[in-house]
Protein backbone atom coordinates (compact mmCIF):
# COMPACT_ATOMS: atom_id res chain seq x y z
CA UNK A 1 0.00 0.00 0.00
CA UNK A 2 1.32 3.40 -1.35
CA UNK A 3 -0.27 6.93 -0.73
CA UNK A 4 -1.93 8.10 -3.61
CA UNK A 5 -1.16 11.70 -5.05
CA UNK A 6 -4.31 13.32 -3.71
CA UNK A 7 -3.38 12.56 -0.36
CA UNK A 8 0.50 13.57 -0.97
CA UNK A 9 -1.19 17.24 -2.45
CA UNK A 10 -3.30 17.50 0.78
CA UNK A 11 -0.32 16.73 3.02
CA UNK A 12 2.18 19.16 1.06
CA UNK A 13 -0.76 21.85 1.15
CA UNK A 14 -1.18 22.07 4.68
CA UNK A 15 2.55 20.95 5.41
CA UNK A 16 3.16 24.23 3.26
CA UNK A 17 0.29 26.46 5.25
CA UNK A 18 2.25 25.44 8.76
CA UNK A 19 5.42 26.19 7.45
CA UNK A 20 4.18 29.63 6.59
CA UNK A 21 2.57 30.39 9.40
CA UNK A 22 5.16 29.25 11.64
CA UNK A 23 7.72 31.31 9.73
CA UNK A 24 5.08 34.83 10.06
CA UNK A 25 5.17 33.95 13.92
CA UNK A 26 8.80 34.00 14.02
CA UNK A 27 9.03 36.98 12.40
CA UNK A 28 6.91 38.48 14.57
CA UNK A 29 3.86 39.32 12.27
CA UNK A 30 0.68 39.13 14.54
CA UNK A 31 -1.49 36.48 13.09
CA UNK A 32 -5.11 34.74 14.58
CA UNK A 33 -4.45 32.15 17.39
CA UNK A 34 -7.30 30.14 15.59
CA UNK A 35 -4.93 29.99 12.25
CA UNK A 36 -2.71 27.66 13.78
CA UNK A 37 -5.27 25.83 15.51
CA UNK A 38 -7.27 24.93 12.26
CA UNK A 39 -4.46 24.15 10.44
CA UNK A 40 -3.43 21.53 13.09
CA UNK A 41 -7.47 19.99 13.03
CA UNK A 42 -7.34 19.87 9.18
CA UNK A 43 -3.63 17.85 9.33
CA UNK A 44 -5.21 15.70 11.84
CA UNK A 45 -8.49 15.36 10.19
CA UNK A 46 -6.33 14.30 7.11
CA UNK A 47 -4.96 11.56 8.86
CA UNK A 48 -8.13 10.25 10.38
CA UNK A 49 -9.34 10.18 6.52
CA UNK A 50 -5.96 8.17 5.56
CA UNK A 51 -6.63 5.85 8.04
CA UNK A 52 -9.97 4.84 7.68
CA UNK A 53 -9.54 4.97 3.58
CA UNK A 54 -6.48 2.17 4.55
CA UNK A 55 -8.57 0.39 6.90
CA UNK A 56 -11.61 0.44 4.18
CA UNK A 57 -8.71 -0.75 1.26
CA UNK A 58 -8.03 -3.60 2.86
CA UNK A 59 -11.33 -4.77 3.52
CA UNK A 60 -12.22 -4.44 -0.52
CA UNK A 61 -12.41 -7.77 -1.83
CA UNK A 62 -9.79 -8.33 -4.72
CA UNK A 63 -11.23 -8.46 -8.44
CA UNK A 64 -10.80 -11.44 -10.53
CA UNK A 65 -8.85 -11.82 -13.43
CA UNK A 66 -9.28 -14.93 -16.27
CA UNK A 67 -6.52 -14.91 -18.93
CA UNK A 68 -7.27 -16.22 -22.53
CA UNK A 69 -4.10 -16.81 -24.47
CA UNK A 70 -2.84 -19.81 -27.17
CA UNK A 71 -1.55 -22.61 -25.43
CA UNK A 72 1.34 -22.97 -28.35
CA UNK A 73 2.76 -20.04 -29.93
CA UNK A 74 5.60 -19.39 -32.36
CA UNK A 75 9.40 -18.24 -31.67
CA UNK A 76 9.62 -14.36 -32.64
CA UNK A 77 6.26 -13.91 -33.60
CA UNK A 78 3.77 -11.21 -31.80
CA UNK A 79 0.40 -12.93 -30.41
CA UNK A 80 -2.19 -11.59 -28.40
CA UNK A 81 -3.24 -12.25 -24.89
CA UNK A 82 -6.64 -11.48 -23.28
CA UNK A 83 -7.38 -10.57 -19.67
CA UNK A 84 -11.33 -10.60 -18.29
CA UNK A 85 -11.46 -8.73 -15.03
CA UNK A 86 -14.63 -8.67 -13.03
CA UNK A 87 -15.40 -7.13 -9.87
CA UNK A 88 -18.43 -6.89 -6.91
CA UNK A 89 -18.26 -2.96 -6.27
CA UNK A 90 -21.34 -0.91 -6.55
CA UNK A 91 -19.21 1.82 -8.35
CA UNK A 92 -17.14 2.40 -11.21
CA UNK A 93 -13.39 1.61 -10.91
CA UNK A 94 -10.41 2.73 -11.96
CA UNK A 95 -6.70 0.64 -11.91
CA UNK A 96 -3.49 -0.66 -13.65
CA UNK A 97 -2.93 -3.45 -14.38
CA UNK A 98 0.33 -5.50 -14.73
CA UNK A 99 0.52 -9.50 -15.94
CA UNK A 100 3.69 -11.15 -14.81
CA UNK A 101 5.59 -12.38 -17.94
CA UNK A 102 8.05 -15.12 -17.28
CA UNK A 103 11.86 -14.11 -18.82
CA UNK A 104 12.14 -15.19 -22.37
CA UNK A 105 8.97 -13.24 -23.40
CA UNK A 106 8.97 -9.84 -24.54
CA UNK A 107 5.82 -8.01 -24.15
CA UNK A 108 4.23 -4.80 -25.45
CA UNK A 109 1.09 -2.73 -24.15
CA UNK A 110 1.65 -2.78 -20.47
CA UNK A 111 1.05 -1.84 -17.72
CA UNK A 112 -3.39 -1.62 -18.84
CA UNK A 113 -4.93 0.97 -17.36
CA UNK A 114 -8.71 0.39 -17.53
CA UNK A 115 -12.04 1.93 -15.73
CA UNK A 116 -14.22 -1.39 -14.49
CA UNK A 117 -18.19 -0.63 -14.87
CA UNK A 118 -20.40 -2.51 -11.91
CA UNK A 119 -22.04 -5.92 -13.36
CA UNK A 120 -19.69 -5.83 -16.59
CA UNK A 121 -16.62 -7.66 -17.51
CA UNK A 122 -13.88 -5.87 -19.03
CA UNK A 123 -11.87 -7.16 -21.74
CA UNK A 124 -8.14 -6.10 -21.69
CA UNK A 125 -5.34 -7.12 -24.44
CA UNK A 126 -1.70 -7.03 -24.70
CA UNK A 127 1.48 -8.65 -27.04
CA UNK A 128 3.43 -11.52 -26.71
CA UNK A 129 6.78 -12.67 -28.39
CA UNK A 130 8.54 -14.96 -27.76
CA UNK A 131 12.66 -14.55 -27.59
CA UNK A 132 13.33 -18.63 -26.48
CA UNK A 133 11.62 -21.84 -27.02
CA UNK A 134 10.37 -23.98 -24.25
CA UNK A 135 7.81 -24.26 -21.32
CA UNK A 136 6.14 -21.05 -19.86
CA UNK A 137 4.32 -20.80 -16.82
CA UNK A 138 2.28 -17.51 -16.18
CA UNK A 139 1.82 -17.55 -11.84
CA UNK A 140 0.24 -14.18 -11.24
CA UNK A 141 -1.54 -10.79 -12.43
CA UNK A 142 -0.93 -7.43 -10.07
CA UNK A 143 -3.00 -4.62 -9.91
CA UNK A 144 -3.37 -1.34 -8.07
CA UNK A 145 -6.54 -1.11 -6.63
CA UNK A 146 -7.49 2.59 -5.19
CA UNK A 147 -9.25 3.28 -2.02
CA UNK A 148 -12.44 4.37 -1.96
CA UNK A 149 -11.45 8.18 -1.14
CA UNK A 150 -8.73 8.01 -3.40
CA UNK A 151 -6.01 8.41 -1.20
CA UNK A 152 -4.08 5.02 -1.04
CA UNK A 153 -3.57 2.28 -4.14
CA UNK A 154 -2.85 -0.97 -2.59
CA UNK A 155 -0.59 -3.62 -4.93
CA UNK A 156 -1.92 -7.50 -5.01
CA UNK A 157 -1.49 -9.81 -6.50
CA UNK A 158 -4.04 -11.74 -8.37
CA UNK A 159 -3.38 -15.90 -9.31
CA UNK A 160 -4.10 -16.16 -12.15
CA UNK A 161 -1.74 -19.78 -13.69
CA UNK A 162 -1.84 -20.75 -17.02
CA UNK A 163 1.19 -22.35 -19.40
CA UNK A 164 2.08 -22.02 -22.93
CA UNK A 165 4.77 -23.60 -25.04
CA UNK A 166 6.83 -21.73 -27.58
CA UNK A 167 7.04 -23.45 -30.30
CA UNK A 168 9.88 -23.21 -33.48
CA UNK A 169 8.44 -20.84 -36.01
CA UNK A 170 5.95 -23.29 -37.30
CA UNK A 171 3.67 -20.46 -38.67
CA UNK A 172 4.85 -20.51 -42.39
CA UNK A 173 4.73 -24.17 -42.43
CA UNK A 174 0.71 -23.97 -41.95
CA UNK A 175 0.57 -21.23 -44.69
CA UNK A 176 1.09 -23.96 -46.96
CA UNK A 177 -2.24 -25.24 -46.59
CA UNK A 178 -3.87 -21.90 -47.93
CA UNK A 179 -1.90 -21.67 -50.94
CA UNK A 180 -0.52 -24.09 -54.10
CA UNK A 181 2.26 -26.04 -52.85
CA UNK A 182 4.22 -24.99 -55.98
CA UNK A 183 2.81 -21.55 -55.42
CA UNK A 184 4.18 -21.10 -51.75
CA UNK A 185 7.30 -22.98 -52.31
CA UNK A 186 8.00 -20.67 -54.91
CA UNK A 187 7.42 -18.08 -52.69
CA UNK A 188 9.85 -19.49 -49.98
CA UNK A 189 12.79 -19.13 -52.86
CA UNK A 190 12.38 -22.78 -53.38
CA UNK A 191 12.97 -23.91 -56.69
CA UNK A 192 11.99 -26.80 -58.16
CA UNK A 193 14.32 -28.10 -61.07
CA UNK A 194 13.30 -30.16 -64.54
CA UNK A 195 13.08 -33.88 -63.83
CA UNK A 196 15.84 -35.99 -65.82
CA UNK A 197 13.88 -38.62 -67.33
CA UNK A 198 11.07 -40.30 -65.61
CA UNK A 199 10.18 -41.19 -61.81
CA UNK A 200 10.38 -45.02 -60.50
CA UNK A 201 6.66 -45.74 -58.98
CA UNK A 202 4.29 -46.50 -61.39
CA UNK A 203 1.64 -43.87 -60.96
CA UNK A 204 -1.11 -44.97 -63.26
CA UNK A 205 -2.58 -45.72 -66.46
CA UNK A 206 -4.16 -42.64 -69.17
CA UNK A 207 -4.22 -41.71 -72.97
CA UNK A 208 -0.82 -41.32 -74.46
CA UNK A 209 -0.05 -37.08 -75.26
CA UNK A 210 1.69 -35.18 -77.12
CA UNK A 211 5.23 -35.34 -75.52
CA UNK A 212 4.79 -38.71 -74.39
CA UNK A 213 7.69 -40.50 -74.57
CA UNK A 214 7.35 -44.32 -76.28
CA UNK A 215 9.07 -45.96 -73.79
CA UNK A 216 5.76 -44.86 -71.64
CA UNK A 217 3.76 -46.66 -74.20
CA UNK A 218 1.76 -49.68 -72.34
CA UNK A 219 1.18 -51.65 -75.87
CA UNK A 220 -1.05 -54.51 -74.01
CA UNK A 221 -3.42 -51.67 -72.77
CA UNK A 222 -3.59 -50.27 -76.05
CA UNK A 223 -4.05 -53.21 -77.80
CA UNK A 224 -6.91 -54.13 -75.45
CA UNK A 225 -8.42 -50.53 -75.60
CA UNK A 226 -7.52 -49.68 -79.12
CA UNK A 227 -6.17 -46.12 -78.24
CA UNK A 228 -2.77 -45.71 -77.36
CA UNK A 229 -1.85 -45.82 -73.71
CA UNK A 230 0.56 -44.31 -71.96
CA UNK A 231 1.95 -45.43 -68.09
CA UNK A 232 2.32 -42.57 -65.83
CA UNK A 233 5.16 -42.73 -63.05
CA UNK A 234 6.00 -40.37 -59.88
CA UNK A 235 8.63 -39.54 -57.54
CA UNK A 236 9.31 -42.47 -55.52
CA UNK A 237 7.17 -42.24 -52.20
CA UNK A 238 7.48 -44.44 -48.97
CA UNK A 239 11.12 -43.05 -48.56
CA UNK A 240 12.03 -41.74 -45.37
CA UNK A 241 14.62 -39.08 -43.84
CA UNK A 242 16.56 -38.75 -40.97
CA UNK A 243 17.68 -35.34 -38.93
CA UNK A 244 20.94 -35.73 -37.59
CA UNK A 245 21.13 -32.06 -35.64
CA UNK A 246 23.68 -31.06 -33.97
CA UNK A 247 23.04 -29.22 -31.15
CA UNK A 248 26.13 -28.49 -29.50
CA UNK A 249 28.43 -25.07 -28.92
CA UNK A 250 28.98 -23.80 -32.45
CA UNK A 251 25.08 -23.71 -32.89
CA UNK A 252 25.10 -21.17 -30.11
CA UNK A 253 26.26 -18.27 -33.02
CA UNK A 254 23.57 -15.59 -33.13
CA UNK A 255 22.88 -13.62 -35.97
CA UNK A 256 19.79 -11.52 -35.25
CA UNK A 257 17.38 -12.50 -32.59
CA UNK A 258 17.68 -16.23 -33.29
CA UNK A 259 20.81 -18.53 -32.90
CA UNK A 260 21.70 -20.97 -35.52
CA UNK A 261 20.12 -23.47 -33.69
CA UNK A 262 16.61 -21.72 -34.08
CA UNK A 263 17.08 -21.61 -37.72
CA UNK A 264 18.41 -24.79 -38.11
CA UNK A 265 15.23 -26.30 -36.29
CA UNK A 266 13.14 -23.83 -38.35
CA UNK A 267 14.83 -25.29 -41.59
CA UNK A 268 14.07 -29.23 -40.24
CA UNK A 269 11.13 -28.47 -40.04
CA UNK A 270 9.68 -26.99 -43.05
CA UNK A 271 11.82 -29.74 -45.11
CA UNK A 272 9.85 -32.41 -43.08
CA UNK A 273 6.27 -30.56 -43.57
CA UNK A 274 7.34 -30.85 -47.77
CA UNK A 275 8.75 -34.61 -47.18
CA UNK A 276 5.67 -35.39 -45.49
CA UNK A 277 3.37 -34.07 -48.31
CA UNK A 278 5.26 -36.21 -50.71
CA UNK A 279 4.78 -39.51 -48.85
CA UNK A 280 7.79 -39.64 -46.67
CA UNK A 281 8.90 -40.91 -43.60
CA UNK A 282 10.89 -38.61 -41.27
CA UNK A 283 12.62 -38.88 -38.13
CA UNK A 284 15.13 -37.23 -36.19
CA UNK A 285 18.19 -37.83 -33.79
CA UNK A 286 19.95 -35.03 -31.95
CA UNK A 287 23.57 -35.15 -31.03
CA UNK A 288 25.91 -32.82 -28.45
CA UNK A 289 22.85 -32.16 -26.22
CA UNK A 290 22.18 -32.98 -22.38
CA UNK A 291 20.13 -35.67 -23.66
CA UNK A 292 19.72 -37.08 -26.98
CA UNK A 293 16.34 -37.80 -28.77
CA UNK A 294 15.49 -40.07 -31.14
CA UNK A 295 12.35 -39.93 -33.24
CA UNK A 296 11.86 -43.15 -35.60
CA UNK A 297 11.05 -42.29 -39.55
CA UNK A 298 6.88 -41.96 -39.92
CA UNK A 299 4.93 -41.05 -42.38
CA UNK A 300 1.67 -39.02 -41.99
CA UNK A 301 0.90 -35.37 -41.21
CA UNK A 302 0.64 -36.11 -37.07
CA UNK A 303 4.33 -36.79 -37.82
CA UNK A 304 4.76 -32.46 -37.73
CA UNK A 305 3.11 -32.27 -34.97
CA UNK A 306 5.50 -35.49 -33.14
CA UNK A 307 8.44 -33.19 -34.07
CA UNK A 308 6.77 -30.07 -32.94
CA UNK A 309 6.67 -31.48 -29.56
CA UNK A 310 9.86 -33.26 -29.46
CA UNK A 311 11.89 -30.32 -30.53
CA UNK A 312 9.98 -27.22 -28.71
CA UNK A 313 12.01 -27.26 -25.33
CA UNK A 314 15.56 -28.56 -27.37
CA UNK A 315 18.54 -26.30 -26.57
CA UNK A 316 21.84 -26.15 -27.68
CA UNK A 317 24.72 -26.85 -25.47
CA UNK A 318 27.87 -26.10 -24.35
CA UNK A 319 29.57 -29.52 -25.57
CA UNK A 320 31.62 -29.95 -28.70
CA UNK A 321 29.96 -32.53 -31.35
CA UNK A 322 31.40 -36.01 -31.95
CA UNK A 323 30.48 -36.82 -35.27
CA UNK A 324 32.18 -40.56 -35.31
CA UNK A 325 29.98 -41.20 -32.03
CA UNK A 326 26.67 -39.66 -33.57
CA UNK A 327 27.15 -41.55 -36.64
CA UNK A 328 27.49 -45.01 -34.47
CA UNK A 329 24.41 -44.29 -32.45
CA UNK A 330 22.34 -43.67 -36.00
CA UNK A 331 24.03 -46.30 -37.76
CA UNK A 332 22.74 -48.83 -34.82
CA UNK A 333 18.98 -47.73 -34.90
CA UNK A 334 18.33 -46.88 -38.13
CA UNK A 335 18.56 -49.82 -40.30
CA UNK A 336 16.59 -49.47 -43.26
CA UNK A 337 18.74 -47.43 -46.19
CA UNK A 338 17.46 -43.18 -45.73
CA UNK A 339 18.37 -39.93 -46.81
CA UNK A 340 20.57 -38.67 -43.79
CA UNK A 341 20.39 -34.67 -43.57
CA UNK A 342 23.49 -33.83 -41.31
CA UNK A 343 22.54 -30.13 -39.92
CA UNK A 344 25.92 -28.31 -38.08
CA UNK A 345 28.17 -25.64 -38.38
CA UNK A 346 31.20 -26.83 -40.35
CA UNK A 347 34.81 -25.16 -39.19
CA UNK A 348 38.32 -26.22 -40.68
CA UNK A 349 39.04 -28.43 -37.80
CA UNK A 350 36.37 -30.85 -38.57
CA UNK A 351 38.39 -32.35 -41.60
CA UNK A 352 39.62 -35.61 -41.29
CA UNK A 353 36.91 -36.43 -38.22
CA UNK A 354 33.95 -35.76 -40.18
CA UNK A 355 35.46 -37.10 -43.38
CA UNK A 356 35.35 -40.40 -41.88
CA UNK A 357 32.30 -40.57 -40.59
CA UNK A 358 30.62 -39.21 -43.23
CA UNK A 359 31.87 -42.27 -45.20
CA UNK A 360 30.77 -44.53 -42.76
CA UNK A 361 27.48 -43.16 -43.03
CA UNK A 362 27.45 -43.33 -46.84
CA UNK A 363 28.12 -47.00 -46.94
CA UNK A 364 24.81 -47.40 -45.97
CA UNK A 365 22.30 -44.31 -46.29
CA UNK A 366 22.50 -40.88 -48.54
CA UNK A 367 24.17 -38.40 -46.90
CA UNK A 368 23.25 -34.57 -46.98
CA UNK A 369 25.36 -32.11 -45.09
CA UNK A 370 23.89 -28.73 -44.37
CA UNK A 371 26.05 -26.04 -43.05
CA UNK A 372 25.54 -22.67 -41.73
CA UNK A 373 27.58 -19.97 -42.65
CA UNK A 374 27.61 -16.44 -40.37
CA UNK A 375 25.99 -13.85 -41.64
CA UNK A 376 29.01 -11.79 -39.96
CA UNK A 377 31.58 -13.21 -42.51
CA UNK A 378 29.35 -12.31 -45.75
CA UNK A 379 29.45 -8.73 -43.72
CA UNK A 380 33.27 -8.70 -43.56
CA UNK A 381 33.95 -9.66 -47.23
CA UNK A 382 31.80 -7.28 -48.67
CA UNK A 383 32.49 -4.11 -46.52
CA UNK A 384 34.98 -2.01 -47.80
CA UNK A 385 38.50 -2.21 -46.34
CA UNK A 386 39.52 1.35 -45.42
CA UNK A 387 42.08 0.43 -41.88
CA UNK A 388 44.23 -2.10 -40.97
CA UNK A 389 41.88 -3.70 -38.44
CA UNK A 390 39.24 -3.67 -41.47
CA UNK A 391 41.94 -5.56 -44.04
CA UNK A 392 43.35 -8.16 -40.91
CA UNK A 393 39.61 -9.05 -40.40
CA UNK A 394 38.73 -9.17 -44.19
CA UNK A 395 41.85 -11.68 -44.83
CA UNK A 396 40.91 -13.49 -41.26
CA UNK A 397 37.01 -14.29 -43.28
CA UNK A 398 38.82 -15.01 -46.81
CA UNK A 399 41.03 -17.28 -45.11
CA UNK A 400 38.65 -18.70 -43.06
CA UNK A 401 35.76 -19.05 -46.12
CA UNK A 402 38.58 -20.78 -48.06
CA UNK A 403 39.12 -23.34 -45.07
CA UNK A 404 35.25 -24.52 -45.56
CA UNK A 405 35.10 -24.53 -49.10
CA UNK A 406 38.21 -26.68 -48.76
CA UNK A 407 36.05 -28.73 -46.61
CA UNK A 408 32.95 -28.83 -48.66
CA UNK A 409 35.34 -30.05 -51.84
CA UNK A 410 36.72 -33.11 -50.06
CA UNK A 411 33.12 -34.16 -48.93
CA UNK A 412 31.65 -33.26 -52.72
CA UNK A 413 34.35 -35.33 -54.25
CA UNK A 414 33.54 -38.18 -51.76
CA UNK A 415 29.57 -38.48 -52.96
CA UNK A 416 28.59 -36.17 -50.51
CA UNK A 417 26.09 -32.90 -51.50
CA UNK A 418 26.97 -30.01 -49.45
CA UNK A 419 24.55 -27.31 -48.78
CA UNK A 420 26.07 -24.02 -47.19
CA UNK A 421 23.85 -21.38 -46.34
CA UNK A 422 23.19 -18.05 -44.15
CA UNK A 423 20.81 -19.07 -41.45
CA UNK A 424 18.07 -17.04 -42.79
CA UNK A 425 18.27 -19.26 -46.24
CA UNK A 426 18.59 -22.73 -44.92
CA UNK A 427 15.02 -23.85 -44.98
CA UNK A 428 15.12 -22.98 -48.78
CA UNK A 429 18.33 -24.88 -49.62
CA UNK A 430 17.31 -27.66 -47.98
CA UNK A 431 13.77 -27.92 -49.68
CA UNK A 432 15.73 -27.72 -53.24
CA UNK A 433 18.11 -30.22 -52.60
CA UNK A 434 15.10 -33.10 -51.67
CA UNK A 435 13.39 -32.18 -54.36
CA UNK A 436 16.20 -32.21 -56.69
CA UNK A 437 17.22 -35.89 -55.51
CA UNK A 438 13.28 -37.06 -55.80
CA UNK A 439 13.25 -35.92 -58.83
CA UNK A 440 16.79 -37.01 -59.68
CA UNK A 441 15.48 -40.72 -59.11
CA UNK A 442 14.92 -41.05 -55.41
CA UNK A 443 16.57 -40.51 -52.58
Amino acid sequence: MKPSRLLLIWLAVLLAIGIVLGTLRALDFALPATLQAINWGLLLALLALAILDAVRLRRLPSPTVRRKMPGSLALGRWSEVRLEVEHAFQQPLQLQMFDHVPPGLSFDNLPLAVTLQPGQTSLLGYRLRPLQRGHFSFEHCEINLPSPLGLWSGKRLLGAPDQTRVYPDFARLYGGELLAVDNWLSQLGVRQRQRRGQGLEFHQLREFREGDSLRQMDWKATARHRVPIAREYQDERDQQIIFMLDCGRRMRSQDGELAHFDHALNACLLLSYVALRQGDAVGLSTFASEQSRYLSPVKGSAQLNVLLNSVYDLDSSQRPADYPAAVNQLLARQKRRALVVLVTNLRDEDDDELLSAVKRLSQQHRVLVASLREDSLDAVRQHAVQTLDEALAYCGAVDYLNARAQLHERLSAHGVPVVDARPAELGAGLVTRYLALKKAGGL
